[in-house]
């Protein structure tokens, strides 16, 4: 009797040396994937990809090419429908993601590709549907400084990577920055924020999923960004409307939202925090910011009931010894249940890795700040599971299939 392949055959379509070379060191420790090389060029296929049952097809192509385009075409048409298909190209334009779309390919990658997101794209487009769980939304994460200066936006980005890095392996992450005035996250990254506000504010409708995929900047570990260039000048209030179509499609596109919110109040803030798994309000170990803290608790419970739990993270959190300053007993008895846990207060390290545009582990992957915070955002060590239920009534929360 012949033995059964359970090996699941993987196509590259590809004449750039470099990238074959990573790909096959990318699925070469795994026995469950075999990885067959067209060296050809997209134009140059014929039937092979539909003949070599391959389970997955990977195109690298020039998406800027109608000749090649239309070659992708005929092999798209080929394969029926049958074979997920991911794109690598060198560049994109918004005329090439409306016809990747238009054409249901699974994903499109834009070089350089990262190890992590060719292998996370690739078990994505392999995952059977019916082993997709009902838990599929997206897990939202919002944060929310109490005052200014707390670091609310390095908690968040830090959040976002060890998301990105510890949840389940097909998974991906986007930070989105709410912050249109004074906003730091692509700052913090080193990347260009490319969320042209003008484009959208009038007519949320247009911002479908190829305009949302042109404005996305993209960090070098794979974590995703939207974010406005800071205009300090403007003061900037949109419609709720424009929020909503913005979280619509970070979450119909990704696992893992993590949002930074705004000290300011908007008039769709508490949308925003209905529509959350887990609203983070950063404090910081002062009187005064602990009183705010107070209030702002109590704001959210009056727009959002029981609908929101918020919980409470006290950054550059540092042990007291004795009987001065505040201690974490304090805390607890002004904060109750909200409070969740402290953060250490690294400073340097921090500061190193805001101006090199790093994540904090790339300097050193063993600080207190990554323990401290994985211990809050990830009690239990296993990603998708510690999402509360109940939260996901608006439609932005709903994952796309």
């Amino acid at each position: 009797m012949k033995e059964q392949n359970t090996q699941k055959r993987i196509a590259l379509v590809s004449t750039d040396d470099a990238f074959i070379k990573s790909t096959i060191t990318a699925f070469g420790a795994s026995d469950g994937i075999e990885l067959l090389v067209f060296e050809k060029q997209i134009d140059q296929i014929h039937g092979e990809l539909h003949n070599c049952e391959a389970r997955m097809v990977i195109v690298d192509l020039d998406a800027t090419k109608l000749d090649e385009i239309e070659a992708l075409q005929g092999v798209m048409r080929r394969l029926g429908g049958k074979v997920p298909v991911i794109i690598i190209t060198q560049e994109f334009n918004a005329l090439a993601v409306r016809v990747l779309i238009q054409m249901q390919v699974s994903d499109f990658l834009e070089k350089p590709v990262t190890t992590t997101d060719l292998v996370r794209s690739c078990i994505r487009a392999l995952r059977d549907p019916s082993d997709v769980e009902e838990d599929s939304e997206a897990k939202i994460y919002a944060f929310m400084p109490a005052s200014g200066g707390v670091g609310s936006t390095t908690l968040a980005i830090q959040t976002a990577s060890i998301l990105h890095s510890h949840c389940s392996s097909g998974s991906s992450t986007c930070i989105v920055d709410l912050n249109f005035q004074h906003g730091a996250c692509a700052e913090y990254l080193d990347i260009e924020p490319r969320f042209d506000i003008a484009e959208v504010k009038n007519n949320p409708d247009r911002l479908d999923r190829q305009l949302f995929e042109v404005m996305l900047s993209r960090h070098k570990n794979g974590i995703a960004v939207l974010a406005a260039p800071v205009s300090p000048m403007e003061m900037r209030s949109f419609d709720t409307d424009v929020v909503v179509k913005v979280l619509d499609l970070a979450a119909a596109y990704f696992d893992n939202v993590i949002i930074d919110l705004p000290r300011t109040w908007f008039p769709w803030t508490e949308t925003v925090l209905l529509g959350t798994n887990h609203l983070f309000i950063v404090a910081e170990k002062t009187v005064p910011c602990l009183r705010h803290t107070q209030r702002l608790l109590e704001a959210v419970k009056s727009v959002a009931g029981r609908e929101v739990t918020p919980k409470v993270i006290v950054n550059r959190y540092v042990k007291k010894s004795g009987n001065s300053g505040i201690k974490r007993s304090d805390i607890e008895e002004v904060l109750g249940e909200h409070f969740v846990g402290g953060v250490a207060n690294e400073y340097k390290l921090v500061n190193e890795a805001i101006d090199r545009g790093v994540m904090l582990e790339e300097i050193n992957d063993d600080n207190q700040v990554i323990k401290d915070l994985k211990a809050i955002i990830l009690p239990d060590q296993v990603a998708g599971q510690t999402a509360s239920k109940g939260f996901l009534s608006l439609p932005f929360f709903k994952k796309a299939g």
